[in-house]
């Protein structure tokens, strides 16, 4: 298993990069998420996946270990495949896929090409438990209702300036502590507190 590769970047695009070591070109397929992080960068050390099939080894490259992990995972679930694993990494940050699976957000995954209401209720049932033991947190469960309550929330909140990352735990917790019983307002009100 080759972990990691660093080197030149010999070529840049959205979807691979060329990294030079020793002497060879390693031709790296990457997500969008990666390809924010490394875009300004003329050298780097990438980790990476060899995924060796019976006709090709293709290496994939990720700027951090969190989304390395995701992307194991998700090829452990039936019928996803390196390409659709990417991206799912592409369409989401690897945080925000996290939570969408811990949270069981099957919405959150209607924007990601490739990947219907089945495959995403799939990804769910199959990584929840194994994310949960990986974190060690409680899984937190929301309504249909809330998921509405939830989305608009963290839409206002995201364009006030606050991390969606921040956002989207302080969202869990809220909800998880008070199911069903907040108006956006006081959701609002709450993680504001939270958050600052």
């Amino acid at each position: 298993m080759i972990s990691y590769i660093k080197g030149p970047i010999t070529y840049k695009s959205p979807t691979y990069i060329i990294v030079e070591a020793g002497s060879i070109g390693y031709q790296i397929h990457i997500s969008l998420n990666t390809y924010a992080k490394i875009e300004k960068l003329d050298t780097v050390q990438i980790l990476t996946y060899l995924h060796v099939k019976e006709d090709s080894h293709t290496l994939y490259g990720f700027a951090e270990e969190m989304e390395r992990g995701l992307f194991t995972l998700l090829l452990s679930v039936s019928g996803i495949g390196p390409n659709t694993a990417r991206v799912l990494l592409s369409s989401m940050e690897p945080e925000e896929a996290r939570m969408a699976i811990i949270s069981e957000n099957v919405a959150a995954f209607k924007k990601v090409k490739g990947i219907g209401p089945k495959t995403a209720k799939r990804i769910i049932l199959d990584l929840k438990d194994k994310l949960l033991k990986d974190s060690g947190e409680t899984p937190v469960m929301i309504s249909p209702a809330n998921n509405t309550l939830r989305d608009e929330a963290l839409s206002a909140l995201v364009a006030l300036g606050f991390s969606k990352i921040h956002v989207q735990k302080a969202l869990n917790k809220i909800l998880s502590e008070q199911p069903g019983t907040l108006t956006i307002e006081e959701l609002i009100k709450l993680a504001l507190k939270q958050l600052s």
